[in-house]
């Protein structure tokens, strides 16, 4: 588990625990088939309706969003951005109780990116995406709306309507180093740091935006293996990594380096090391505080 799922056989137990793919072996070709033609069905009946009037400023939104995504090599390939506005698209049109809301559409590139790597040896960074036969594109791209949309029902109340999900994680997350690290919490306290400054990113795109992708794939290992990994489990690893830049926030003694700070914190070169010994902690925590809700209340 430390080490996290090997490369060759990611793709396949991705799919596995997500539950998009049966356990039962037989089935799972003719299951793949048809949740494939299900996907291109939904785009056949909605996609020409993406410049209506009622559906084109999510539409836009997915637009304006798509560019801004990391690794930027990637994202920008048109073949990528038109991939990624189809299943963004689609997901929004099949989910009105939220709708597109950024966030979501990060979402969707770690399964994106360990779904091509089943096809490429080298690093996705310096790949171009448009050379994969289309065949192999559609598969891919099927794939991972599903994997995605199973994803987000477990977490919906993050994107429905003032994103109540999150509220609750960040408060939580809040009253969680409240007690692990009461010297951390009463430092931001004292420099009025609120935790949705901060955290709300956190949450809103599963720390995506503080680790580098190959870390978030390595984290998402875990994350799927683990029963409510994404809603759960998540705040404990929140938790772990807020506490593992201790002395960094202790060093900082006004708002606004604190704020600098949490909002780019120096996880360039981490790999998976760093996120084994995340993880660990997440673990301790999630064992000293999960079975008894009460203990993290004050």
């Amino acid at each position: 588990i430390w080490s996290g799922i090997p490369r060759q056989v990611r793709p396949i137990t991705w799919k596995l625990l997500s539950g998009y793919l049966p356990a039962n072996t037989e089935r799972r070709e003719s299951t793949l088939q048809r949740k494939r033609q299900e996907y291109f069905g939904f785009i056949e009946q909605y996609y020409d309706s993406r410049n209506d009037e009622h559906h084109q400023d999510t539409y836009r939104q997915i637009r304006i969003d798509i560019p801004r995504m990391s690794p930027e090599c990637l994202m920008l390939q048109p073949m990528v951005t038109e991939i990624f506005e189809r299943i963004l698209f689609i997901w929004a049109i099949r989910h009105p109780a939220s709708g597109y809301v950024q966030g979501i559409n990060d979402l969707v590139t770690p399964f994106f990116v360990v779904y091509v790597f089943e096809y490429i040896k080298e690093e996705v960074e310096n790949f171009d995406v448009s050379s994969l036969q289309e065949e192999t594109l559609r598969n891919i791209e099927a794939d991972s709306f599903w994997c995605m949309s199973k994803l987000l029902d477990g977490i919906q109340d993050n994107y429905t309507f003032a994103q109540p999900g999150i509220q609750r994680k960040v408060k939580a997350l809040e009253e969680l180093v409240s007690r692990i690290d009461e010297m951390v919490h009463v430092h931001m306290q004292q420099y009025e740091v609120e935790y949705l400054q901060f955290a709300f990113r956190w949450m809103n795109n599963l720390l995506m935006r503080e680790l580098p992708l190959r870390c978030t794939i390595r984290l998402w290992d875990t994350y799927q293996a683990e029963p409510e990994g994404f809603s759960h489990f998540h705040l404990y690893v929140c938790a772990a990594f807020l506490v593992r830049w201790r002395k960094e926030i202790l060093d900082e003694r006004d708002f606004q380096g604190l704020m600098i700070l949490l909002q780019n914190l120096p996880t360039m070169h981490w790999g998976n090391e760093e996120v084994s010994v995340l993880l660990a902690e997440a673990y301790r925590l999630k064992f000293a505080f999960a079975d008894a809700p009460n203990h993290y209340k004050r």
